[in-house]
């Protein structure tokens, strides 16, 4: 369905739907005067006159004369429009109840609706009051102002219901007014509103549809296989939302109309007002709407779906023409590139064997061309939008294929006369070694008899007729049947081999001759004499002369040194690799891309700094580019669609976890680090102040190794996924990912290495001296040499803080293993230690002071942070390697909270931790005094340096307050500090 006709439907539908609600004659909505309705002032109660008019009826309504002109309005003008066109064509019948009214409400009634009733009248009952007075009054009233009224039907005033049952049915009247029809005004306006609100819905489903319709009709297909997919699951995912809308909307109106219904299901004798039948009727039409929706929306969908597919398909189609064309074409060219048709019978059955497998390298991409061009046809043949386009490709593909399949025939029967031709050569080869040697074997004293010579001619005869057995051609015929194969290597063989056999069939018919002559002499005998050595002919043995019928041939020495060579190719063919390289090589070095003497002089010449930064900028360069192929390698390609069913829900979902914050590494390298390192090129003394600068940057790093055994457990568990193999493939690497994800940490080792390579000399100005100045014995003076002290200070610190940093790393990976470990760890600050220790707890009770000390110490992993100590429980658990430690995190304590001293003799591996309220105490026993004085050093020193800071706070308070000696002896600092 074209997007047009499906608009157009769906117009015929909003269009049917307005028809049905009347909406050009109701303006609003029973919703928008839903307040008005519920006053019930006047009702549409479904009744009908005698000739099928509606009735609307005035039930008593104390304020009636008190109701908005505008409100009355409103609501004469939705219930008039309410009945069908057919039923509010008749003219409605009014019936005004004012029995327990006055003659006032009487004539406010008769001037409103004489006024603003908007429509056709047939016929006007009046209920007088029943108070006689009133009643009284609305006779003479009536007459008085009937033609201020201006009616133009009759009114007609009656004393009692009795009276309206003359004119109006029993049935067709309300309770209230003695009949029976049933009515109750809240179900009503139920019934309207939802039916309303159904059609309003319906309209604007159908809206929303169009504006969809529009949408995908303006929408220009794609040109990639992967724009294609996304659009199509866009629009699939667009259209289930909307279908499923429809599919709602349908058992709403359902449920609706077996609601309206439900009246006539409660007996067998119960039967549908006329309000409740137009209703149903509404409804029924408002669902053959609906369905006619549903059957356009389909119809289309189907259309637009089958299209994007079809791009899809077409996509695929081109994709593999592409890759299919390409296949045949290398196939194509490696057949034309193979020329050779040998020059030797070995040579081309050698030749046949290799392109029989080059004919079966190129059978797949056949088979594939002519799937290829069965799929084109299916295409055509489901009448694909592209075939304009599908039926060029599918020719060009068969014309490859038969391209392929004649060539592959043209070179099959090129090799296979060529095999012909060189086993005919050979042939007439070995009839003519045979036919010389059948004529060195006839000695010339066996002629001189008549016997002799026939017995000569009759051997001629005999090998002159194997010539047929061999056949042999003519000169002629053979140049015209080979004259293809007649390159000219091969025309100068069948030349020399033809003119051999011309001279062998020549000397054959001259010795025919003469023997024949010796036959015709005269008949007397001749005594026959032996010719002298001398003047006999000399005929060569074949035997002799051709060495690969008869005896060997004694090579010389160039034919050994070829013999050998020749049994040395198939040795030199397993090195062919290694010597095009070396080839490759020697010829760029001709070519001029080895270095020049100076390059290498110049390199020579720098300076050990200039070559350690040098070393610095390359390794740097490498270590970014190793980065950005895990990236671009590895994380992007998570998100191709095409690769999402070769990775696994774990690794799905947990890629951050395993790369980490690798991206951060690399912006930081990439766009910061390596422009500052490069500035030190030319002043390696800006090398230490760039680490310096760069030391909270560096900080990614202790992020990195914190997550690096998170990442470890899921390689682990996924390094096998067929994802990480075609990535690995991609890139080339020899090593699986996470050694290229230890690269970070080898970049750390890198620093330090080179760091301390430049430390090992005293100042940039030493090692960039020549040797003539160091011979002449030239020094520093004082100002250059506090240059180079200052040089020195800050590689030491550069130097001490990328060891504090691999230090902090290592000790990330070991936090890293503790289970349960809080996430405000950080704010402990920097990891400095961490070690084994023998703790036993102390308890003490504020008001009893009773000791409670547990004699057995519990093995505890303590890990020392700049603002804090944290106690890990040990426990060892089997893997791979065996029995292996794991921490679970105990409790954690700020040191600005504790106090720490040596115990006593006896206890030169203890030291005690104890709160400042001392309550808790922890003695702690090290594996040697060197351990212990190690870490009781260093937490004093973390203890007196926020003791000093306090100090700092307390001077610098606006309010000079003072703090008291006592005050200050109260600070977390032990006896011995």
């Amino acid at each position: 369905m074209a997007p047009q006709e499906f608009t157009r439907r769906l117009t015929r539908v909003i269009a049917c739907v307005d028809e049905i609600m009347q909406q050009e004659i109701r303006p609003f909505l029973a919703v928008d005067i839903i307040e008005q309705l519920h006053r019930q002032f006047a009702i549409l109660s479904g009744g009908r006159g005698k000739d099928g008019a509606p009735i609307i009826t005035f039930p008593e309504f104390v304020g009636f004369k008190h109701i908005p002109d505008e409100d009355f309005l409103n609501v004469m003008t939705y219930l008039t429009s309410v009945p069908s066109v057919e039923a509010a064509s008749i003219g409605f019948v009014i019936v005004i109840d004012r029995r327990r009214d006055k003659w006032s409400s009487v004539k406010a009634s008769l001037t409103r609706i004489a006024v603003a009733f908007p429509g056709n009248l047939q016929l006007i009952f009046i209920l007088r009051p029943s108070c006689f007075i009133q009643r009284t009054f609305t006779d003479i009233g009536i007459k008085y102002y009937r033609d201020e009224f201006k009616m133009k039907v009759p009114i007609v005033m009656l004393n009692s219901v009795s009276d309206l049952h003359n004119y109006i049915d029993k049935s067709q009247l309300t309770e209230d007014l003695g009949g029976t029809l049933e009515y109750r005004h809240s179900q009503w306006i139920n019934h309207r509103t939802a039916i309303e609100n159904f059609a309003l819905a319906l309209k604007s489903t159908a809206q929303m549809l169009q504006a969809f319709g529009a949408c995908l009709a303006t929408t220009e297909l794609p040109r990639s296989m992967p724009s294609s997919e996304d659009l199509l699951m866009s629009h699939t995912r667009q259209q289930g939302k909307l279908q499923d809308e429809l599919k709602l909307l349908g058992k709403q109106g359902t449920t609706l109309l077996s609601y309206i219904q439900e009246q006539a299901t409660k007996s067998p004798t119960s039967k549908l007002s006329l309000n409740e039948a137009e209703n149903v009727a509404t409804m029924e039409g408002l669902l053959v709407q609906l369905n006619e929706t549903e059957k356009a929306f389909s119809q289309f969908w189907s259309e637009h779906h089958l299209k994007l597919n079809q791009c899809l398909q077409l996509q695929h189609f081109e994709h593999n023409f592409c890759e299919v064309k390409l296949a045949l074409d290398n196939v194509l060219a490696e057949q034309a590139e193979f020329t050779d048709i040998g020059d030797s019978a070995m040579r081309v059955e050698q030749l046949l064997k290799e392109y029989k497998k080059l004919e079966g390298e190129g059978q797949e991409s056949l088979e594939k061309a002519q799937l290829l061009a069965v799929i084109g046809d299916q295409l055509i043949q489901s009448h694909h939008y592209a075939v304009d386009s599908i039926r060029p490709q599918c020719a060009e593909l068969r014309h490859l294929c038969d391209d392929f399949i004649n060539e592959n025939k043209k070179k099959h029967d090129i090799l296979e006369k060529s095999l012909e031709l060189h086993r005919q050569l050979d042939k007439v080869s070995q009839w003519c070694e045979e036919g010389i040697y059948l004529l060195a074997s006839q000695a010339v004293d066996k002629c001189q008899s008549r016997e002799g010579v026939d017995v000569a001619l009759t051997d001629i005869e005999t090998f002159l007729g194997t010539a047929k057995e061999y056949q042999l051609p003519s000169p002629n015929e053979f140049y015209n049947q080979y004259e293809l194969m007649l390159t000219l290597d091969v025309k100068a063989k069948a030349q020399k081999v033809l003119q051999k056999l011309g001279d062998v069939q020549e000397i054959f018919h001259k010795r025919q001759m003469s023997l024949m002559k010796l036959a015709a002499r005269q008949t007397r005998p001749v005594q026959p004499v032996a010719p002298r050595p001398e003047f006999s002919p000399k005929w060569v043995s074949p035997k002799i002369r051709q060495p690969s019928t008869l005896a060997p041939h004694q090579k010389t020495p160039e034919e050994h040194y070829v013999e050998t060579d020749l049994n040395s190719v198939e040795k030199e063919d397993d090195e062919t690799t290694f010597e095009v390289k070396n080839e490759e090589i020697l010829e760029s070095s001709h070519d001029g891309e080895n270095p020049e003497p100076e390059q290498l002089d110049s390199s020579k010449n720098l300076s050990p700094s200039r070559r350690i930064i040098r070393d610095l900028l390359e390794t740097e360069e490498t270590y970014i580019k190793e980065i950005k192929n895990i990236i671009d390698g590895y994380i992007i390609p998570m998100d191709f669609i095409w690769l999402k069913h070769l990775i696994p829900d774990v690794l799905r979902n947990n890629k951050e976890f395993l790369f980490g914050n690798i991206r951060e590494l690399y912006e930081f390298h990439n766009r910061t680090f390596l422009k500052e390192l490069e500035k030190c090129t030319e002043n390696p003394e800006l090398l230490a102040h760039c680490f310096l600068k760069r030391k909270e940057d560096l900080q990614i790093y202790f992020k990195y190794h914190k997550n690096l055994p998170r990442a470890r457990a899921i390689w682990q568990e996924c390094q096998d996924c067929t994802y990480f193999g075609v990535c690995q493939r991609q890139l080339g690497h020899s090593l699986p990912l996470f050694k290229y994800l230890r690269g970070p940490s080898q970049r750390l080792v890198k620093y330090q290495m080179l760091l301390k390579g430049l430390l090992d000399f005293e100042s940039p100005e030493d090692l960039e001296m020549d040797p003539g100045d160091l011979e002449g014995g030239s020094a520093k003076n004082g100002p250059e040499r506090t240059k180079d002290s200052a040089f020195s200070d800050d590689l030491r610190q550069a130097l001490a803080m990328m060891e504090d940093l691999i230090k902090s790393c290592e000790l990330a990976v070991d936090l890293a293993a503790v289970t349960g470990c809080p996430d405000d760890i950080r704010k402990l600050g920097k990891l400095l230690m961490h070690g084994s220790f023998n703790v036993w707890t102390v308890h003490k009770d504020r008001y009893k002071m009773k000791d409670l000390i547990r004699f057995k110490p519990s093995q505890r992993q303590i890990y020392l942070f700049e603002q804090g100590i944290v106690f890990c429980k040990i426990r060892m658990e089997p893997s791979d390697q065996g029995l292996s430690p794991h921490y679970s995190f105990k409790k954690s304590m700020k040191l600005m909270t504790l106090s720490i001293r040596q115990l006593g003799r006896g206890s030169n591996r203890k030291f005690e931790i104890a709160n400042q309220n001392g309550l808790e105490k922890y003695i702690l026993q090290a594996a040697s005094k060197e351990i212990r004085d190690c870490w009781f050093s260093e937490i004093s020193k973390l203890l007196l340096e926020q003791q000093n800071n306090m100090k700092d706070v307390y001077e610098d308070e606006e309010n000079g307050r003072q703090i008291s000696p006592k005050s200050l002896g109260a600070l977390p600092v032990g006896r011995q500090l």
